[in-house]
């Protein structure tokens, strides 16, 4: 009814390091901290000093870089990228960071987020004669670079970047800086860190904690920051608007070890798990998350409850992709590889499932179906968020409301369909309250749109799916 088997996917990570003498190797390293943000393709481009190479391709980020490539990257700065297409195709023209020369020099672009005003910029652009490379929005901010002029390219930077609208974290490289900016709503996550005698930008703070880089701060909405041999510049090229960062990156996205905007990811998760337990209470026997992102939520949901925690789904890491199988049933059979009931922690228990967050159905409904075949008398579903029920265009896969369920069915409605014994999501103002980013000012601004319909930016019509046009044009918090 709603499709294969999919959870939602985030566009993408970016890192970038200047000023180490093994930039390509704290990328590697740096990407594979935040290989959970992205796994069709990776890419990086390193800098000397007088030239930019680059290596990309599809696949995870230890398939695309080997020993070999990474000895072949010389140099002492570099950005990267790992990639979940969401605006573009999955080929590998897309694959980030894009890499452009000219006669004035060299330029690298990766970009985590999605620009709503993308197409209509590239409509504006190619009738001046641009000519486009990739179906990716990411080129975009480099013709609006080119465009500019031929000032100081820091200045060209800015006024490109005052162009866009939507959801955009950016690293850039040429031969003799890097520069990071966040877009003037913060929508995205960016922070910034201490190595060596350089510096790191990162999607996470995770891919700090592997480098061996000291976190200094988050990047500031509308902030430029430019990096280069004289040290750390900090600019502006926005003014900030009110806050509106992404929710999903408490509930879904980002991993546990790393700080959003001051907060633990574990710790906001279980907050999540002990109001939806407050909230949402259930005579059970057991406690069980459906792992990865659920854990912590299970883990607070039990305490707040009383009921203990256990191990009720297992979560196995070492199977390859399930829709590349050449039948259903052999699919079907795949998704039970990945995950798998313990049937001596479920049989004859009422269990309570909770999980971060209900987009397709079709995923719930396997694990309900998986524990009630394991025994459980009683199968009570939690999710740690509020139902999901307007598509996203900020970069995340979920741009068609026909493929929500909770945009075209009722909750109790939906808990028919999953086969739960019962269902209850966290509401919007109890997860506001959860994530807990009171300082310095109560609720520091969320993206709330995928579950209120209050859209933060403009909507533009020719960056709209077509399903979506008529729902939507004009759309905004």
């Amino acid at each position: 009814m709603f499709g294969e088997i999919k959870g939602l996917n985030e566009e993408c990570g970016i890192f970038g390091v200047y000023g180490h003498p093994q930039a390509a190797h704290m990328t590697y390293y740096g990407l594979h901290a935040l290989q959970h943000r992205g796994q069709e393709g990776a890419g990086v481009v390193v800098s000397d000093g007088f030239d930019l190479k680059q290596s990309k391709g599809q696949g995870l980020v230890t398939d695309v870089l080997d020993e070999e490539e990474l000895k072949s990257l010389s140099g002492h700065s570099a950005i990267g990228h790992v990639r979940y297409s969401t605006a573009g195709g999955k080929t590998v023209e897309n694959i980030q960071p894009l890499y452009f020369r000219s006669s004035t020099g060299s330029l690298s672009i990766a970009h985590n987020g999605n620009l709503v005003n993308a197409t209509k910029l590239r409509h504006e652009l190619e009738e001046t004669g641009s000519i486009f490379q990739t179906t990716s929005d990411t080129e975009v901010i480099a013709h609006l670079i080119k465009r500019a002029g031929r000032g100081p390219i820091i200045n060209r930077m800015k006024q490109a970047l005052n162009e866009l609208e939507g959801a955009y974290a950016v690293v850039m490289l040429d031969e003799k800086r890097l520069v990071a900016a966040l877009d003037p709503r913060g929508m995205r996550p960016l922070s910034l860190a201490k190595v060596c005698s350089g510096y790191a930008i990162a999607s996470e703070t995770c891919a700090f904690d592997v480098v061996g880089a000291e976190y200094i701060r988050e990047i500031e909405p509308g902030e430029l920051v430019v990096i280069d041999e004289k040290g750390i510049h900090f600019d502006r090229f926005q003014e900030p608007y009110n806050r509106s960062i992404c929710s999903m990156e408490y509930i879904y996205f980002a991993r546990p070890d790393s700080n959003v905007d001051r907060q633990n990811i574990h710790s906001v998760r279980k907050r999540l798990g002990k109001k939806l337990a407050d909230v949402a209470s259930v005579e059970a026997d057991v406690v069980t998350g459906v792992p990865d992102s659920s854990i912590s939520a299970a883990i607070g949901f039990a305490e707040q409850s009383g009921i203990p925690y256990e191990l009720g789904l297992i979560k196995n890491r070492y199977v390859g992709r399930t829709f590349i199988q050449p039948s259903q049933a052999l699919r079907e059979r795949g998704v039970q590889m990945k995950l798998s009931a313990v049937k001596k922690i479920v049989e004859g228990k009422r269990v309570v499932m909770v999980d971060d967050s209900i987009v397709r159905g079709t995923t719930s409904k396997r694990i309900v179906k998986m524990l009630k075949e394991a025994g459980a008398a009683e199968v009570h579903v939690r999710i740690s968020s509020p139902p999901i029920t307007h598509p996203c265009f900020y970069g995340i896969d979920t741009s068609n409301s026909g493929e929500l369920i909770a945009a075209n069915y009722s909750v109790e409605e939906i808990r028919d369909i999953i086969g739960a014994d019962s269902l209850s999501f966290l509401p919007v103002d109890a997860m506001v309250d959860a994530v807990d980013r009171n300082d310095p000012s109560p609720n520091c601004g969320h993206c709330l749109a995928c579950f209120t319909g209050k859209y933060p930016t403009d909507l533009y019509e020719d960056s709209l799916p077509p399903h979506e046009k008529e729902k939507l044009i004009g759309v905004r918090s």
